[in-house]
């Protein structure tokens, strides 16, 4: 019997991060220096000699001794001791201002990024705002107000320096949320604040911490030209620019008293600018080091056919009801027209068609997750009899990865690379099953054992780029499978595998559909993969479904000329040395859809009366229906072969 793990793996990649920070001589040497200031400048009430501003009038301005290791000022203060001292000041300043700049930054950008749209607009115009005020008075202005309060003075700069670093997290929260897997942990039913702090912000976590270094090295070159121009805490009280005004007043006379404040801020301004080149590089590193995985071509010939009837509307789990997506721009586009199709309960439905037919379209409408650009403009998605298009977004997190789930095309990419498999499949059994400590902890070990995954503790401990492209679908699968879903979404599930764990994973498929008595809505271009496990076809062509019926019955008489091509193009059905009977042409695109059928330029059978005008969909028997005018000559004509 298999124990569970007194822990499923929640490190991070953060902690690798900094490993590698760590690990490479640029970053121990920083890291240790930045670390020995603090800790110095901490104690100096406990470790500094000297009262900093207790006067020795016979040691006026000596050089390093044994009394005084870094000599002594114009007043026979100890440098040391006013060094330790006044970093206090300086360091907690740099502090300050670093907390108000991420403060303000991290979640304005982050939210900008990810979200979009009016928020992003407004966050724009408020930045491009603060950038053009001119610190240098604003900073003279609060020390003014304030009575010379440096903390005021360094939080009003990271106030002001916001803009900047926002507009950088904007960017890379712009692409991270591009991610697959992003869509992914949306697909999963996590909320937006949870997609956010999890999968949004590690990818920005790299730029955060170099602009927060360099932004540090700014803010020291500040505060030290501030307290140099006597216009931070007034004389006697020790800063690290008041010392460096000290030493300039008398700089021919002693320039010893120049070395030692001149040596540290110049050496903290430098390591903090090496942080950020150490901490880039490391990140740049590590997202490059997981490979992708290859994409193999399929071979194989297809099984017989799934048996089934089709199920008729009004008994459907989903129903998709005439629906048309557009685009929200200038020249609206239609991407989705008037597509209709229906899933029962426990059913398996293949929707088919080539790379640009709308079948991911269709899927992201289904789980509204359309993008951000884009809009339902007609029909309906009708779920358990129930209309789900005009949901907000807490209603749809209640059906996603619950009721209703979706597995990512590409799985690899499905897996954020941050953290580990254990890590990825808690989130989810946290979002869904709200389970926390041990009792997550076993859901995660379940669903991997229920996957077939072999070893599932060990393979809990792993990150994506430490397994195979079939571990990664089955992973995914686990995830989908979280929420014990009723309808699961399969976006060509085994396009990325090669023909041994296709198999395995359409068995898998199998299988626990029928454990669990699941509808599978499974998006693919491969008829194989239709044959071998779905009980009705959908078939797609230029944003319309062209053909809907039994996969039987598509197998032996295609009812549709975009069907039968389809069929004809499969290697499959292909001759040793003769050419594929490739399909001519490619798919329109949306701003060049044809009047009448879509498919005409490219078929065989295609009249006049083809391009005249809208073709409607002609019901041919219970549960078939085609899209085309000529559909008795093409039965016909496969009837007699």
């Amino acid at each position: 019997m298999t124990t569970v793990p007194s822990s499923v793996p929640q490190q991070s990649a953060g902690t690798s991060l900094i490993r590698s920070v760590l690990t490479s001589p640029r970053g121990a040497i920083v890291v240790t220096f930045l670390l020995l200031l603090v800790l110095v400048c901490a104690l100096a009430p406990v470790i500094a000699p000297f009262d900093p501003l207790e006067q020795h009038l016979s040691a006026v301005r000596s050089g390093p001794s044994g009394s005084y290791w870094l000599g002594t000022d114009s007043l026979g203060r100890d440098l040391l001791s006013r060094l330790l001292h006044g970093g206090r000041g300086s360091l907690s300043g740099v502090l300050e201002a670093v907390l108000a700049l991420l403060v303000v930054a991290l979640p304005a950008g982050l939210l900008a990024g990810y979200l979009g749209g009016t928020f992003d607009r407004i966050m724009m115009r408020v930045a491009e705002v603060v950038m053009s005020v001119p610190v240098i008075i604003i900073l003279l202005a609060v020390l003014s107000i304030f009575d010379h309060s440096m903390t005021s003075a360094m939080i009003a700069f990271g106030v002001l320096g916001s803009s900047g670093l926002m507009r950088v997290i904007r960017g890379a929260a712009l692409t991270a949320r591009e991610q697959l897997y992003v869509t992914a942990a949306e697909l999963m039913g996590l909320s937006r604040l949870q997609v956010v702090a999890r999968h949004v912000l590690p990818r920005c976590r790299g730029v955060i911490i170099v602009q927060a270094s360099l932004f540090a090295a700014v803010t020291l070159g500040v505060q030290t030209g501030l307290t140099f121009l006597s216009l931070g805490p007034p004389p006697p009280a020790p800063t690290w620019g008041g010392m460096v005004a000290d030493a300039a007043s008398v700089f021919n006379q002693d320039a010893w008293m120049l070395v030692p404040p001149g040596v540290t801020i110049a050496l903290t301004v430098l390591a903090f600018g090496v942080l950020g080149d150490v901490v880039r590089d490391a990140n740049a590193e590590k997202h490059a080091a997981a490979p992708r995985p290859r994409r193999r071509r399929r071979k194989g010939a297809p099984a017989a056919p799934g048996a089934g009837e089709p199920v008729p509307e009004d008994g459907a789990l989903l129903s998709v009801r005439d629906l048309s997506v557009t685009t929200d721009d200038e020249q609206a586009l239609t991407l989705l027209d008037g597509v209709g199709f229906a899933i029962g309960p426990g059913e398996t439905v293949g929707l088919v068609g080539e790379s640009g037919s709308g079948k991911t379209m269709t899927a992201r409408a289904v789980m509204g997750l359309l993008p951000r650009n884009c809009r339902i403009s007609s029909g309906a998605v009708v779920f358990d009899g129930k209309p789900i298009q005009g949901l907000d977004q807490r209603a749809f997190r209640e059906l996603r990865g619950r009721r209703i789930a979706m597995i990512a095309q590409e799985p690899m990419a499905a897996l954020d690379p941050s953290f580990r498999i254990g890590s990825l499949v808690a989130e989810v059994v946290r979002a869904v099953d709200g389970l926390r400590g041990k009792a997550a902890q076993a859901r995660v070990i379940e669903l991997l054992r229920l996957v077939e995954i072999p070893e599932p503790e060990e393979a809990a401990r792993r990150f994506p780029h430490q397994i195979s492209g079939g571990m990664a679908q089955r992973v995914a699968i686990a995830m989908a499978l979280a929420g014990r879903p009723e309808l699961l979404i399969a976006d060509e599930p085994t396009t990325a595998l090669d023909v041994t764990v296709q198999a395995e994973i359409l068995d898998l498929l199998r299988s626990l559909q029928q454990e669990n008595h699941m509808a599978i809505l499974l998006v693919t271009h491969d008829w194989g993969v239709v044959a071998d496990v779905c009980a009705k076809v959908v078939v797609m062509y230029a944003g319309q479904v062209v053909e809907t019926a039994r996969a039987a019955d598509v197998f032996e008489t295609p009812a549709h000329p975009y069907t039968r091509a389809l069929l004809l193009s499969s290697p499959e059905h292909a001759v040793a040395g003769e050419r594929i009977q490739a399909i001519p042409g490619t798919v329109p695109s949306p701003r060049h859809w044809p009047t009448g059928c879509r498919f005409a330029s490219r078929c065989e059978f295609a009249r006049p009366a083809c391009t005249e005008g809208v073709i409607p969909v002609e019901r041919i028997s219970e549960g078939r229906v085609s899209r085309c005018v000529r559909v008795n000559v093409l039965l016909g004509q496969e009837a007699r072969r």
